[in-house]
């Protein structure tokens, strides 16, 4: 299974830097100079080879040179480029409370007494930390729910289930 790592937002300068959103724990790994990224265009098949040649922090973001990428153009013909590794090479995880996003989707989530909620889609990373997003069971509705211990006191990939623990009115409608 290929998992994103990164995804190029946009062309920044004329000398051919990438923005790059980082979707990873280890971006100093991933987007070191001289490593090498593996990238897919949207609804694309083809997976083209990429070595870093200098990478940056800006805004929360990367900017990232990359070999044969030397003008704006180029760059943004790489706009909505993803960055994938293959999980069958990431090193298992040494903290029982830390999660690969691909661990998460697909697991049945549930109330602490049992009912089912829905399932996992998604894991969002955003500034204010994780949300599951739950296709509820229900009636198909999309749910956010923070990826946080007070509400998701429990993960068990053995058993393919979440429990949560959501506050008032989380599951509610809107």
């Amino acid at each position: 299974m290929e998992l994103v790592v990164g995804r190029v937002a946009k062309s920044h300068g004329v000398r051919g830097e990438l923005v790059v959103e980082v979707r990873t724990d280890e971006p100093e790994a991933r987007f070191a100079p001289g490593a090498t990224l593996r990238g897919r265009l949207p609804r694309a098949t083809e997976v083209r080879e990429f070595t870093v040649e200098s990478v940056r922090e800006h805004s929360g973001r990367l900017l990232v040179f990359l070999a044969g990428v030397a003008d704006r153009g180029a760059a943004d013909a790489l706009r909505g480029m993803l960055f994938l590794v293959d999980s069958a090479d990431l090193p298992p995880s040494e903290d029982p409370d830390e999660f690969y996003d691909h661990e998460l989707e697909g697991l049945e989530v549930r109330l602490t007494d049992g009912t089912v909620v829905g399932s996992v889609r998604d894991v969002l990373h955003s500034a204010a930390g994780e949300l599951l997003e739950v296709r509820a069971a229900e009636d198909g509705r999309e749910i956010l729910i923070p990826f946080v211990t007070a509400i998701v006191p429990t993960v068990s990939l053995a058993e393919g289930v979440i429990v949560i623990d959501p506050p008032e009115g989380l599951l509610d409608p809107e």
